[in-house]
């Protein structure tokens, strides 16, 4: 890969490096929320032929885009508009305006909650953007054609931007564990991918038996596409890197069983909300930042589909139109909870962090032991 830097500005000072559950939490928010504003960014600021551009790192200098063009891929660096920054806080503000200045080079007009006052600037050359809507995380790097523009407001009032909202939180709180950053970094060896290999397995198996319960339920259909199914995807993986005999060599850790514990109780309760709590957590994770994290395993090890399999998505079809299509699932069901049961959903997305959180200490602890 050829990695070519196109600073705004150029700073020499020591630069601020975040903790990686803060770059995964933006970078997820990013590719999931907003991959149109991804492309115009890669266009504006030296890619102007991209077709695709998947956000991939961040420091206090600035944002790392993975660029597709007619060349192929490559790393685009971007400095923050407003010079080098050490705060969680300054990274949305300094997207934001990375945002509308690219959308100002580029003469197109930002959606309307980022648009200046009496904005009238018309598309460029025939491409134009649309705003990508609020499913948890992060998803599959918009590929090819134009970006096409939004006007609808970030916070729309939805039941799925209440959850949002309501636990951002929750899903960046690395209470220490450095398991995920070292594997995102290429600081791990393919034992610590295959370890979190493995408590997916398990995790996965509760959640698909507790779904399986619920097939039947129409209010669950939309959730739960047969292509959306990962357990024979995990299996296959787990051949790979262990071998035939991959069961008899792996092992829950504790927070891993306390979360697939909790996951089976909604199962048999049965309590549908609950459920769905979990799913959207899990699924739309790893439809979003998983993808992220498949590119950089796939690059360290040299994987092509057996390895990485769990994240791949193509029988989905176009990853964007079914967070689009669970979404709107999710804010029907949410229409139709009361204010309590709405409150009891959102706690159970927040168990759900707490349970992964936990996952990734009990890791570390395991991985310790072993040195």
């Amino acid at each position: 890969m050829n990695g070519v830097s196109y600073p705004i500005f150029h700073y020499d000072v020591m630069v601020n490096e975040f903790e990686a559950s803060v770059i995964s939490a933006v970078v997820e928010h990013m590719n999931g929320d907003h991959p149109e504003d991804n492309l115009l960014i890669a266009r504006a600021f030296g890619r102007p032929e991209a077709t695709a551009s998947v956000m991939v790192g961040l420091d206090g200098a600035g944002g790392r885009w993975l660029v597709t063009d007619a060349s192929g891929e490559s790393e685009l660096t971007v400095a923050w508009p407003g010079g080098p920054i050490s705060e969680r806080a300054e990274i949305r503000r300094e997207v934001v305006v990375l945002y509308k200045s690219a959308c100002e080079k580029l003469g197109v007009t930002p959606r309307e909650e980022h648009a200046p006052e009496q904005t009238t600037a018309a598309p460029h050359g025939g491409g134009h953007t649309h705003g990508a809507g609020h499913p948890h995380g992060a998803g599959h790097p918009h590929g090819g054609g134009h970006a096409h523009a939004a006007t609808t407001p970030d916070d729309d009032g939805s039941f799925a931007q209440a959850i949002r909202e309501a636990t951002w939180g929750d899903h960046s709180g690395s209470e220490g564990s450095t398991y995920m950053e070292d594997i995102m970094r290429g600081r791990s060896g393919i034992e610590e991918y295959t370890a979190l290999v493995a408590q997916h397995y398990f995790v996965y198996e509760a959640l698909e038996a507790a779904s399986e319960k619920l097939a039947a339920d129409p209010d669950f259909a939309a959730f739960h596409p047969a292509a959306l199914v990962r357990l024979p995807a995990l299996v296959e993986d787990l051949e790979f890197l262990i071998g035939a005999d991959w069961r008899d060599k792996i092992q829950a850790v504790p927070a891993t069983r306390a979360y697939a514990d909790r996951i089976t109780e909604l199962g048999e309760e049965p309590w549908l909300p609950g459920l769905v709590a979990q799913h959207y957590t899990r699924y739309l994770g790893d439809l979003s930042g998983g993808q992220m994290i498949a590119k950089l395993v796939a690059k360290q090890h040299g994987f092509d589909r057996a390895g990485i399999a769990f994240y791949d998505f193509t029988e989905l079809g176009p990853i964007p139109a079914f967070k689009q299509t669970y979404r709107e699932a999710l804010n029907q069901m949410g229409e139709r909870l009361s204010d309590e049961e709405r409150a009891r959903v959102i706690a159970e997305v927040r168990a759900a962090y707490r349970f992964n959180t936990e996952t990734f200490i009990d890791m570390d602890r395991a991985r310790a032991a072993t040195v």
